[in-house]
């Protein structure tokens, strides 16, 4: 068995790529480690073919101690602390203009289009997650679905082109048009019942301990993923956050908080510097910068579209609000959005918009927060808040199409305010059911969900 995401030989190699984004010099370092054997970190899977050698995986442990002393350059502009966050934005977050009604009745149906939207999108992205942008669209075009519109199809496409391209090995039985049957498990879906759980027994006040002891007690290590692995690794070692986020975790600014921010933003409506407050703490946990400021975006964002008063562009306003304006991750958002906005309003308009994010984001590793929340951010302003523009643009931007798409899914299933809004070539295949391991989840309805959701909304 060959661990992936843990393996200090290839961890070596995502952190000398981190300090390359992050402006630390780490030259030295980078020869010591070449001419030592070792390789740069595989640039799609979770794991190079082969363990190395026990002196070359000693000096990998001592070179990722090497590295975390480094001086970071970045650190000023992109802080992580909740005080020096909330301090740099402009203007500071003040509370809601107005408090939201204790009850609102409509925000249980907003809950359950957001909830179904986000498994579409994510099961829309499945099975071309981790192919390069080009098999994305070739693959989509061999089935004439190019502009993307409609789920992924092995129907018409070339054997050569699947031997070429082949679809995601793990998801493609269960995320293709001709053999979807209820949503899946993925690590999409899982998160957000997780902190549904979260909320449920601690409420919104918890800590990032209750996180972390959560996962330990109902999360199964095989189950995560980069940065949450490493995290999940390091409560096991016996660190404390924010310690878990930072040892030896080259991916701290990858997509994983990201993922996990909807629910904050679903039991905030209104109130998007609570939900950013919130998002924080758990993203903590596993990340730090960007890949915390990610997690804030969506969060803010998303409190401010479950109102049922916001369009795209002012949820995404907010979204921004929340991050630090001097971050790679702002101005990556900033010009995504401004890209979208200049761009011809139809769906073949946004292949030009992908192609100027891959030119100027295309050295960040697929994963990273930066490039997929600046596509996040392009494809939902494109798209303008219609529901299939928005999944769709999202996915066919490459990159970590699942991810990608479950978050615009799920923002704009919240804008559409019901689940009768979304088309139903998208809805019926799922049959109101989801597949988890998270307990007391498994076969659980998005209704049901949507209306768990809603208690934890109403809970002081």
């Amino acid at each position: 068995m060959r661990l992936t995401w843990a393996q200090p030989e290839d961890l070596v190699g995502h952190e000398l790529r981190q300090a390359a984004e992050d402006g630390r010099d780490a030259a030295a370092i980078r020869r010591a480690w070449l001419a030592a054997g070792g390789r740069p970190a595989p640039e799609r899977a979770g794991a190079s073919d082969a363990p190395a050698p026990p002196e070359l995986r000693a000096l990998a442990a001592r070179l990722l101690d090497d590295l975390a002393a480094l001086p970071n350059p970045s650190a000023r502009a992109e802080p992580t602390a909740w005080e020096a966050v909330t301090a740099s934005l402009r203007p500071p977050p003040g509370p809601p203009e107005a408090a939201p009604p204790a009850v609102d009745p409509g925000l249980r149906t907003r809950l359950e289009a957001a909830w179904l939207g986000r498994a579409v999108g994510c099961l829309l992205g499945k099975p071309v997650e981790k192919l390069p942008l080009a098999a994305v669209r070739a693959l989509a075009r061999a089935a004439g679905n190019w502009p993307l519109d409609d789920w992924f199809t092995a129907r018409g496409v070339p054997p050569d082109l699947l031997a070429a391209h082949p679809w995601n090995r793990r998801s493609a039985p269960t995320s293709l048009a001709e053999n979807i049957d209820g949503m899946p498990e993925d690590d999409d879906l899982n998160y957000p019942l997780l902190n549904l759980l979260l909320l449920q027994r601690h409420g919104r006040s918890f800590t990032t301990a209750d996180v972390a002891s959560l996962w330990l007690d109902e999360l199964p290590a095989g189950r995560t993923f980069t940065a949450e692995r490493i995290a999940y690794r390091n409560l096991l070692l016996g660190l404390e956050p924010p310690a878990t986020a930072t040892h030896h975790n080259p991916f701290r600014e990858w997509i994983g908080a990201l993922i996990r921010a909807d629910v904050h933003g679903w039991t905030n409506p209104g109130d998007p510097a609570a939900a950013a407050a919130q998002a924080h703490r758990d993203a903590t946990l596993t990340h730090t910068g960007n890949g915390v400021y990610a997690a804030l975006l969506v969060a803010a964002a998303t409190a401010e579209a479950a109102t049922g008063r916001a369009d795209v562009h002012g949820a995404l306003r907010a979204g921004l609000a929340a991050v630090p304006p001097g971050s790679r991750l702002a101005e990556a958002v900033r010009f995504a959005v401004a890209a979208a906005r200049a761009a011809a309003p139809t769906a073949a308009g946004f292949e030009p918009v992908v192609d100027a994010l891959h030119a100027r984001y295309g050295h960040y590793h697929w994963v990273h927060a930066v490039p997929n929340t600046a596509l996040l951010a392009a494809a939902l302003t494109h798209a303008d808040g219609d529901f299939t523009g928005s999944v769709c643009r999202a996915v066919s931007g490459g990159w970590d199409t699942d991810s990608n798409g479950a978050t615009a899914g799920a923002l704009a299933g919240l804008l559409a305010g019901s689940p009768r809004a979304l088309p139903d070539r998208w809805t019926a295949p799922l049959g109101n059911r989801l597949s988890t391991t998270v307990p007391g989840f498994d076969g659980t309805g998005f209704d049901a969900l949507a209306h768990l959701t809603a208690q934890e909304a109403a809970r002081s």
